[in-house]
């Protein structure tokens, strides 16, 4: 049975995820605060540690630092648990060596795969391990995980900045760079026989974006476009081909991401293809306010005709059912600005 240490000052949410985590098997240690957890680690070793950031005595991140700092806990993967959502936030957490990190509130299947996911990486880096160690070597500079990749993104790439609804690329250019989106929201999509625009994906900050064929000089396959100011960090193809054929770990945490990312993309078109009118407006505006970080008190702000492409509806059906929903209580209406009010009745909207 895998142990797990929930570090976390919070008692409700401790309990309850306690309890949560029990009920799918793992045996779970908890600890009030981040003096405790360390010293709870460090005695007990468990399999995996999730920590919340804001905590008294010493925060998530010294947390980590501390852990990282010991031969015995060193080597424990690491998953941040927090309310703090920002690019530069999470990126301290990534610089210390965290290994993943889940915003409040987190959906049980997100915390679950995140968990599973970690070790199951763990069992198989330490299979490869001393193997990889004999063969190559490791050098104290190379780089292990795909955090560290993005933090090469961050500080090697060449920067670039776009408007909002300024193309980053076109479908049919030579893909020449891989990005790091590094600030902004950028819609990916297609253009149909009538012309008619049909989103392919979203990224946000901390997204890889501008994927194709490494081994073939294969254009881009659709076009990009900026929702927001947005700020991208480039690599080369070649450079960034040249780190992932040196470096084993990267590449499989990389095909595991893009793994995740087109299991996404098959859900959306399930939910386009066979979702009712109503449950594709709730589920888009909520992937919206998702994946833009949005707060309960914020607007979305974002047009009618990307969000009706994302939910792939006639833009005219969407505004008639957002007015449905305004008449429901469900949300407000303030020109572009959309403000969820019930989330949850949001998400079981059939």
């Amino acid at each position: 049975m895998k142990r797990i240490l929930l570090i976390e000052d919070d008692k409700a949410l401790r309990e309850n995820t306690k309890e949560l985590l029990e009920l799918f098997g793992y045996n779970v240690m908890t600890a009030p605060n981040g003096r405790i957890g360390i010293d709870v680690a460090t005695e007990k070793v468990p399999d995996i540690i999730i920590c919340d950031i804001m905590m008294p005595e010493i925060d998530g991140y010294g947390v980590l630092k501390n852990l990282s700092n010991n031969e015995k806990t060193k080597q424990i993967p690491f998953i941040f648990l927090s309310a703090k959502t920002e690019h530069k936030e999470i990126r301290k957490g990534m610089d210390l060596g965290a290994d993943d990190y889940l915003t409040k509130p987190f959906e049980e299947e997100d915390l679950t795969s995140a968990i599973e996911s970690r070790l199951a990486k763990a069992e198989l880096l330490l299979r490869m391990q001393d193997d990889t160690s004999k063969e190559h070597g490791v050098s104290e500079d190379e780089m292990r995980t795909v955090h560290e990749l993005k933090n090469f993104f961050d500080d090697n790439g060449e920067l670039s900045n776009f408007k909002p609804g300024e193309t980053i690329y076109e479908e049919g250019m030579r893909s020449n760079k891989i990005y790091l989106v590094l600030k902004g929201l950028v819609k990916c999509f297609n253009m149909d026989a009538d012309g008619k625009e049909l989103i392919t994906s979203l990224s946000k900050a901390d997204d890889f974006l501008g994927f194709t064929s490494f081994l073939n000089n294969v254009p881009y396959q659709e076009t990009a476009k900026a929702l927001e100011e947005v700020e991208l960090a480039g690599i080369s193809k070649e450079s960034l081909k040249e780190i992932l054929s040196e470096n084993k770990n990267i590449s499989l945490e990389l095909m595991e991401l893009l793994s995740e990312n087109i299991s996404l993309i098959k859900a959306q078109l399930l939910q386009m293809a066979y979702s009712s009118v109503r449950r594709k407006t709730a589920q888009t505006l909520l992937q919206f306010a998702d994946i833009m970080n949005t707060k309960p008190e914020e607007p979305i702000r974002i047009s009618r005709t990307d969000l009706a492409s994302v939910a792939g509806i006639a833009t005219e059906s969407l505004i008639r059912t957002l007015s449905g929903f305004k008449k429901e209580g469900l949300i407000t209406i303030d020109g572009r600005n959309i403000q969820i009010k019930e989330l949850k009745a949001l998400q079981y909207v059939n």
